[in-house]
């Protein structure tokens, strides 16, 4: 067994170390990753590592304390700020949002009145969340965000299931602003960052700008080289969802290191009552069968294993990506930060050989199909080796804010999916994606080609009272527009 505070514990980590320094350079060259860093915390002792560049164009040199943009992974400390006000009896994640904001608008009335934290939390609410409307630069941004949101339609009744919602989180940082009386990051920098010594974060370009921050890289067509984004980050109005905050590893595990220790800071101090700590890792909706985490808790992905649980989050912005995991039973935390390339190879990797090393974990479980789906993509033509599939459940037009994915049978019974990017998604340069679907398990099939880097696997549901599928649904819900 590993003691997370003993000999063989520290043994374990000092071996981890050693090993993210000897491989984590050729690691990032062989996933095409221009920089990242890596850190691992086990009990109060950390181990860090960087390698590679934070931008191609300057050749400056990544290191330890290195900011990168942790994207989504923002949306934990947002609900971190949720469940402290939870503590102090300043807000009831079951009653109506309208308690707290009466202004909250969608498209749909009855749902707009019925919604709860609770539902913003684990990604129930229903309604579209991929909006990512500029609202400025001021403090007022997130307020005058939620006027975004008006004509935003309900995609399926609040509560029925899960469909990640970036714009619900930006509601619930609306909620810390006005319950608090400041802007979300200063909130996040008052009540969390400060109290946990995190003294390497920034959240804005005009506090990037003082560290050694990187910058994302991306594709501007198919096969084509990686360059630096001539964008930094998305809009501030989106930051309670992930748009700007970026950290460096250390700070990041430092922010789990409060979660592993039931709310305590690094003095002793409580930052989160112990009983919200773990109500967080309560599973709240089980997720669709799409090879990710097996439910969700108030802010956490969970992933059960036959050998304990994983809590975690994913971010991804704007040529950046970070990865986030807390083994709460070991008091481990793993973040993994990278700008560009095939970066969820790179965390694949590492977290199989830091789990491995420190902890009991020796299948991962859903962890372990993410990774086995992205290295084992099936090969062109597998799907001749087995039936064809029913192209009449799965085929048509399914449509988001974001993009437009189109399914289609060919004359050979083969199923195949296009994908355009639209709004925000095509500003940024987004790429179009077509790639034939195989079977997987039941009504989810599988990509033969990845999508940057990663064969995710898309789930068919519901029924549009014809016998075909109402949703496509890989992490969000998009809706059948037409057959």
């Amino acid at each position: 067994m590993v003691e997370s505070g003993g000999l063989d514990g520290q043994v374990g980590l000092d071996r981890v170390g050693v090993w993210l320094r000897a491989r984590l350079p050729g690691l990032l060259e062989e996933c095409g990753v221009p920089g990242g860093a890596v850190a691992v915390a086990v009990g109060e002792r950390v181990v860090e590592s960087a390698a590679g560049v934070l931008s191609t164009a300057t050749g400056v040199r990544a290191t330890v304390d290195s900011l990168f943009q942790i994207g989504s992974i923002t949306k934990v400390v947002t609900a971190t700020l949720i469940m402290q006000l939870v503590d102090e009896g300043k807000l009831d994640l079951d009653a109506p949002v309208r308690d707290v904001l009466p202004e909250f608008r969608i498209a749909d009335a009855e749902a707009a009145r019925r919604i709860t934290p609770r539902q913003l939390l684990c990604h129930v609410a229903g309604f579209e969340g991929d909006v990512f409307t500029d609202t400025g630069k001021g403090d007022d941004c997130v307020e005058k965000y939620l006027g975004a949101l008006h004509d935003v339609p309900q995609l399926f009744e609040p509560g029925a299931m899960f469909s990640y919602n970036n714009a619900g989180y930006c509601v619930l940082g609306r909620i810390v602003e006005v319950v608090c009386g400041e802007p979300f990051d200063v909130c996040a920098r008052r009540r969390l960052f400060m109290p946990l010594g995190m003294t390497h974060t920034a959240g804005d370009p005009y506090e990037a700008i003082v560290h050694r921050a990187a910058v994302g890289h991306v594709e501007r067509a198919p096969g084509g080289p990686l360059e630096p984004s001539p964008v930094w980050a998305l809009a501030r109005s989106n930051s309670p969802a992930g748009s700007m905050l970026a950290m460096r590893p250390r700070d990041l595990v430092a922010f789990a290191r409060m979660h592993l220790a039931e709310g305590r800071g690094p003095d002793g101090r409580s930052v989160l009552r112990s009983d919200s700590v773990r109500a967080m890792r309560q599973p709240q909706v089980t997720l669709p069968d799409i090879g990710q985490g097996t439910a969700w808790g108030l802010g956490w992905e969970l992933y059960d294993t036959p050998d304990g649980t994983v809590v975690g989050h994913d971010g991804n912005t704007i040529g950046q990506s970070a990865f986030l995991r807390l083994v709460p039973e070991r008091r481990l935390a793993l973040a993994v930060l990278t700008n560009g390339g095939r970066s969820r190879q790179v965390y694949a990797e590492v977290a199989d050989r830091v789990l491995g090393e420190l902890t009991e974990l020796t299948e991962l479980g859903e962890l372990g199909e993410v990774r086995s789906v992205e290295a084992h993509a099936p090969e062109q033509g597998a799907a001749e080796s087995s039936p064809p599939l029913e192209a009449s459940r799965y085929a048509g037009t399914y449509l988001s804010s974001t993009s437009r994915t189109t399914v289609r049978g060919d004359e050979h019974g083969r199923l195949w999916l296009e994908r355009i990017p639209l709004g925000v998604a095509a500003d940024l340069d987004e790429l179009p994606y077509r790639t034939e679907l195989v079977r997987w398990r039941g009504d989810t099939l599988r990509p033969v080609e990845p999508e940057r880097g990663v064969c995710t696997p898309i789930a068919f549901l519901g029924d549009d009272g014809e016998g075909r599928a109402l949703f496509l649904h890989d992490g969000r819900a998009d809706r059948r527009v037409s057959s």
